[in-house]
């Protein structure tokens, strides 16, 4: 879509907003890489320099993570994500996978209080690619699928403030994850989540939230 303004600073600001639109959305997922300023130039029907402005602007509210070489990567979801990012990068592991334990099992007891058949039938395709994941040993394509199979829970819960600040920590949820698997999937430390999927879907509010709250515990090392 191409875009145009009087002014080159109310230009960039439409470019930023369309950036973020996409980032937002979906389109371009937490740790893609988004496209090319030459390709961005293409798309949006602006000069290189508004582009590069835009990209630097949402760079610095930590949206995006530009890498010298390599391009140009989505890093987080949000302003406020962005923000969590940076302020948790160096957390201990501990304190960041008892966050995590406590938001999890909040959002699964309500979850198995309020889940449709329609959520049910979407956190079983979710579960069911969680697992072929780990059964292919890429870690990249397991730590996105795990993730993404948590969210699902979360957003269950039906519960928007606490759906919107999971997703905030979502990038540092992910970082420790990839440090908790580590280089290589080990059968040893693979987690069963069907627990977790049989109490929410039988309505075990009690055993759902034990259930989600052990994992991130388990998972740490």
């Amino acid at each position: 879509m191409s875009l145009t303004a009087p002014r080159r600073a109310a230009l960039a600001d439409q470019v930023i907003g369309q950036l973020r639109l996409q980032i937002t959305s979906g389109e371009w997922p937490v740790g893609s890489r988004i496209p090319t300023e030459p390709e961005l130039v293409e798309q949006l029907g602006v000069a290189r320099n508004t582009v590069r402005e835009a990209i630097r602007a949402l760079a610095h509210n930590g949206l995006l993570d530009i890498r010298q070489g390599s391009g140009t990567y989505v890093a987080a979801t949000s302003e406020l994500a962005g923000v969590m990012h940076r302020r948790f990068a160096g957390a201990q592991a501990r304190d960041v996978a008892e966050v995590r334990s406590t938001l999890e099992a909040s959002a699964a007891r309500l979850a198995a209080r309020r889940r449709t058949p329609r959520e049910l039938r979407q956190l079983e395709t979710l579960l069911a690619r969680r697992e072929a994941a780990w059964a292919t040993g890429d870690v990249e394509r397991f730590v996105e699928a795990d993730a993404t199979f948590h969210m699902a829970v979360v957003q269950t819960s039906h519960n928007e403030v606490l759906t919107a600040l999971y997703a905030d920590l979502g990038a540092v949820v992910r970082a420790f994850l990839r440090h908790d698997v580590g280089d290589e999937l080990r059968p040893a430390d693979h987690v069963d989540h069907g627990r977790l999927l049989t109490a929410i879907r039988a309505a075990d509010a009690e055993t759902a939230a034990a259930e989600a709250g052990s994992y991130a515990l388990v998972c740490h090392r």
